[in-house]
């Protein structure tokens, strides 16, 4: 089993890197000067059992790649990039199949962020699988990924899109044990992607305001994720219990202090911090106005947080530079003058 890391910024590159570590076979996908460095100087690696240095294979995209029976594609872009990787992985000829293609024969796991990628990956894969993905990573340097969790790496919950388990996920997730990886096959893994989702509704607010104004941040993520309840329950979807989450998690992939490389924010933050010019948020907090719409339940929460990580990405603002009682001010409804103010003061004083 081979596996083809289509996107190895953070999460798949601390994936990639630690199947690797385990014996694993696995091809890095990437782009530009990650993809440079990669191929020039190998996988550096962070963890809290060391740094190291990976020179894995590694390939601009699948034009590069003789694609084989057996094969597994992990596909670990952020969601706004899904379709341009899956349209040019999808129709690639799989050798030894009599002309099929991945599409066709090979499986595909989406471990990224929200609930969308899987809808897009089955219109073009017949074998899709969800990853939930509980993996603090960062990916702020061409070439190199921080992965500062023990005693765990990550959680990655994986079965088939829509529902199911079979041989093909235990197989992967048996290779992803080999790592410092705990990888449950689930037969509903989209009730944890919903539930991951809630818990990713306040990386628009670190992306735009970093970490400054903890308790007036913490009401505003309450309504977030309120609102995302509540879109939930008015669309019947179903998503695992935070006690469910607690105890699955429990100290297995707490994050450590790394010398030389200081805790980030999280990958909307790290989106913006390197000036992609692109945010998943749309996928994120607009997964929750989209749901909301459909259903006739009010999200002016996600929908102006949405809307300002669009600006901050679209305008290469700096990563944090918002002050949060900015924000507060814009958001719908309403949001006390004492919590605008302690915002703004924490932000002031920071």
């Amino acid at each position: 089993m081979r596996h083809i890391i289509i996107g190895a910024g953070a999460v798949g590159g601390a994936i990639g890197g630690r199947l690797a570590e385990s014996g694993s076979d696995v091809l890095l996908v990437a782009r530009g000067a990650h993809y440079e460095a990669l191929r020039d100087h190998g996988l550096r690696l962070v963890t809290p059992q060391g740094t190291r240095t990976h020179r894995l294979p590694v390939a601009e995209g699948p034009e590069a790649v003789e694609l084989r029976a057996g094969d597994v594609l992990v596909l670990t872009v952020k969601t706004q990039d899904s379709i341009a990787a899956l349209d040019a992985w999808a129709p690639r000829e799989v050798a030894g199949t009599d002309g099929a293609t991945a599409g066709e024969v090979l499986p595909l796991v989406c471990a990224q962020n929200g609930v969308e990628s899987e809808r897009l990956a089955l219109r073009r894969f017949s074998r899709v699988y969800g990853m939930c993905v509980w993996l603090p990573a960062h990916f702020l340097e061409p070439g190199v990924v921080v992965a500062a969790c023990a005693p765990l790496s990550g959680l990655l919950h994986i079965g088939r899109y829509p529902a199911g388990m079979d041989e093909t996920a235990r197989n992967i997730a048996g290779a992803l044990e080999k790592a410092p990886f705990e990888a449950p096959v689930v037969p509903d893994v989209m009730r944890w992607k919903y539930a991951k989702l809630l818990a990713n509704l306040g990386n628009a607010l670190g992306a735009v305001c970093g970490t400054a104004g903890a308790d007036a941040r913490a009401e505003l993520l309450d309504r977030a994720v309120a609102e995302g309840r509540a879109a939930f329950a008015a669309a019947g979807i179903e998503a695992v219990s935070d006690e469910e989450q607690r105890e699955a998690r429990g100290h297995k992939v707490d994050p450590q202090p790394l010398e030389g490389h200081p805790r980030g924010g999280g990958s909307s933050w790290q989106s913006l911090s390197r000036g992609t010019g692109t945010i998943e948020t749309d996928y994120l907090n607009g997964e929750i106005v989209l749901i909301g719409r459909a259903h006739g339940v009010p999200t002016p929460v996600n929908a102006e947080l949405q809307r300002v990580a669009g600006e901050f990405a679209r305008d290469r603002r700096p990563a944090g530079s918002m002050p949060f009682g900015e924000l507060a001010a814009r958001v719908r409804g309403p949001v006390s003058q004492a919590v605008i103010a302690s915002g703004s003061a924490a932000r002031d004083s920071s």
